[in-house]
């Protein structure tokens, strides 16, 4: 799969994400093959778990593993500092981003540790996350810690 065919089940994770009152958040884990292992979305509304972003949700559906630094991660909007000081945990060496328009992440923490980072600024993502921003800027700025 491509880079903007794997945001794109990204942004099918925060759609879904959004259409169940949470955030537009979502997530997939892929191998050295391109093959999508895991998935997740926030789930932080829907389960009351703060730590419940998509990175970390999606990271947890993939289970026990040996082979994460064969892994890329892919999330609709870019990494908060949780979920980039988990993937570097992980060893994971390469994170796709559908945008950072909304929120910038901790990108310049995946930089300093020579983590490759693509971000592809996909319309959809940035539409949703505007959207849901613009509807919900309460629970925007909660999940954000503001």
């Amino acid at each position: 799969m491509t880079d903007q065919e794997l945001v794109r089940e990204a942004y099918l994770e925060a759609k879904k994400g959004y259409d169940a009152g949470g955030l537009p958040i979502g997530s997939v884990l892929v191998d050295a093959k391109g093959k999508i292992i895991a998935r997740g979305r926030n789930q932080r509304v829907q389960t009351g778990d703060p730590t419940a972003h998509a990175e970390v949700v999606c990271l947890r559906n993939a289970g026990r593993r040996r082979d994460w630094p064969e892994l890329t991660l892919v999330s609709s909007l870019s990494p908060c500092i949780m979920c980039a000081g988990t993937t570097l945990l992980y060893r994971i060496p390469r994170v796709i981003v559908g945008e950072n328009k909304n929120f910038l992440g901790a990108e310049d923490l995946f930089a300093a540790r020579g983590v490759k980072l693509a971000v592809l600024q996909d319309r959809d993502c940035i539409a949703l996350m505007e959207r849901f921003v613009r509807e919900k800027p309460d629970l925007w700025n909660e999940d954000i810690g503001l």
